[in-house]
């Protein structure tokens, strides 16, 4: 089955602007998945690597890309279709917390 990478972004403020029932469902949708085995975490702090023409690694701290809105968690997941992982990503804390969930494909 075809899996995409799912990267959610949101923030505290939009969180507790969501009416907590809301925020549940989204909670225990998460649940389930990963009761059903899907691998989802929050974000921690990213780390930058280089390895220009293999001659050496570099690292610096934080994210290559920025967004309005901070990182909050990735997930991958199995789907039938594009519109099913949207499907899937659509009830996530994310999603509802006023936040916004990318959702890329892994091509082979």
């Amino acid at each position: 089955m075809p899996k995409f990478v799912t990267i959610g972004y949101g923030d505290q403020a939009g969180y507790e602007r969501t009416e907590a029932g809301v925020r549940d469902a989204a909670h225990e949708h998460d649940a389930r998945l990963r009761r059903e085995g899907v691998e989802m975490g929050r974000a921690g702090r990213p780390v930058q690597v280089r390895n220009h023409d293999a001659a050496g690694v570099s690292t610096e701290e934080g994210p290559f890309l920025s967004s309005t809105l901070p990182v909050a968690g990735f997930a991958v997941i199995e789907a039938a279709t594009l519109a099913e992982a949207v499907d899937i990503v659509s009830r996530t804390p994310c999603a509802v917390a006023q936040g916004v969930v990318e959702v890329w494909p892994l091509e082979e």
